[in-house]
């Protein structure tokens, strides 16, 4: 595979004079905590904008953003999909960095376990463990929702049902979050995350392998995918991680942003209290307000027109699924929280061929979540917001509650980088 310089050609250069031009930093430490009024002007730019910082389009509002990924023949995903070249080659085969067959394939074998009639199976114990979770918790009267609360299920799940060894798991969240602190310009977050990603990799490659994991597990799947001639043994790492970034960061901090929405709101924490019925609409609201991915880039293998703007083959679109989540030409009020709105079209899983696999288990992980405390808990309070003794990076900052019989939690802070959910950005460690 060849990897395209996120440094544009000259002729790509001169190809971009008919789009809107931004010298704004999407990647700044003020953009990745507070993004909205960048997004909003970028929004009023037009439908594609040149980033002269970064040599790049951006791609903010929903129009745009649902264009780029319903037509992976012209944005292109095998090129990586990542804002700089070395991430991009690291990971290039997984699912995220490949298309047509090459992608197909991977998600046949990855997310077989992961569709909605195999994850029924897991449906009862995800329940019970989530309600067993809630009561203890609650009981405490005062918990961590990211350390306590938000990491639970991922974590199980990872050791019940992926079936990775346990030697290496107390790493697996400082692993995920510098994954992602790897996704953005080759800043020096990126860099300093690099070492990280290879012990990563390096544990995919001698622990993630036959004899160490689980039988008939999700990941033991992947090297049975092997045998039968179906994946090619190269690519089974990257295989590997998959069903640990993926699985872990991002429903972890759904899960993480939710509580600190329904603190920020109680009234809307009150409309699912009173009809739980709610939870389902409730979760696609909160991954609509705080994408837990906020933007992943795709390669033009073509010229292609945007109304007026012309994006020339080989360049490099930033396609931003946050940016498209409040965009109010197609979210009325978009920043405002209302687990009532029906928000179904939200980007927050992607679109098209590339939407997440995993996007059941992370729904099916809410709903649990969300159901034991609507159950038990009456309002979260914000109690105290800092640094959780013995917390990992990726999993710091307190948003607690005190109450009689009421539900505490911690507060959603940024663990890594710009592509994470906005609440989770305050503590400025994005890209």
């Amino acid at each position: 595979m060849t990897i395209v310089p996120t440094q544009a050609s000259p002729a790509t250069q001169v190809a971009h004079a008919n789009a809107p031009i931004s010298d704004l930093d999407p990647y700044s430490d003020e953009a990745l905590i507070e993004p909205w009024a960048m997004y909003q002007e970028l929004q009023g730019l037009g439908l594609a904008v040149w980033l002269t910082r970064y040599q790049m389009f951006a791609l903010t509002r929903y129009d745009s953003v649902i264009r780029a990924l319903k037509d992976a023949s012209a944005f292109s995903s095998a090129s990586g999909v990542m804002m700089n070249d070395e991430m991009n080659q690291v990971l290039r085969g997984n699912t995220l960095c490949s298309d047509g067959a090459d992608h197909q394939r991977s998600p046949r074998i990855i997310g077989k376990p992961l569709s909605p009639t195999a994850l029924k199976s897991l449906q009862e114990e995800i329940t019970s463990k989530a309600e067993r979770l809630v009561e203890r918790l609650v009981s405490k009267g005062t918990f961590c929702a990211i350390t306590e609360l938000a990491t639970f299920l991922p974590m199980d799940i990872v050791g019940t049902a992926v079936g990775l060894p346990q030697d290496g798991r107390e790493r697996m969240l400082v692993w995920a979050a510098q994954m992602f602190n790897c996704f953005g310009p080759l800043n020096d977050r990126a860099r300093g995350a690099f070492p990280v990603l290879r012990e990563m990799m390096h544990y995919a490659s001698s622990q993630a392998v036959r004899g160490k994991l689980k039988p008939g597990s999700w990941a033991d799947a992947i090297l049975d995918a092997v045998d039968r001639g179906e994946v090619d043994q190269a690519v089974c790492p990257m295989m590997m991680i998959d069903y640990v970034g993926p699985s872990l960061d991002t429903t972890i901090y759904a899960i993480g942003n939710g509580v600190w929405l329904f603190a920020k709101h109680p009234e809307e924490w009150q409309k699912v209290r009173e009809s739980p019925s709610r939870i389902p609409a409730a979760i696609n609201e909160i991954v609509r307000m705080e994408a837990p991915v906020q933007s992943f880039s795709r390669l033009l293998t073509r010229d292609y027109d945007m109304e007026e703007i012309t994006l020339p083959a080989r360049s490099r679109a930033i396609v931003c699924y946050g940016a498209a989540n409040r965009d109010e030409r197609k979210f009325p009020d978009p920043h405002r929280f209302d687990v009532t709105r029906g928000s179904a079209e939200h980007m927050a899983f992607g679109w098209g061929p590339h939407m997440c696999v995993g996007q059941h288990l992370a729904k099916l992980e809410m709903n649990a979540i969300f159901c034991a405390l609507a159950a038990r808990v009456e309002r979260f309070h914000i109690h105290h917001a800092g640094r959780c003794s013995g917390c990992e990076s990726t999993v710091s900052g307190l948003l607690a509650g005190d109450h009689g019989h009421q539900g505490a939690g911690h507060e959603p802070f940024t663990p890594t980088t710009g592509v994470l959910g906005p609440a989770w950005r305050r503590r400025k460690r994005g890209w």
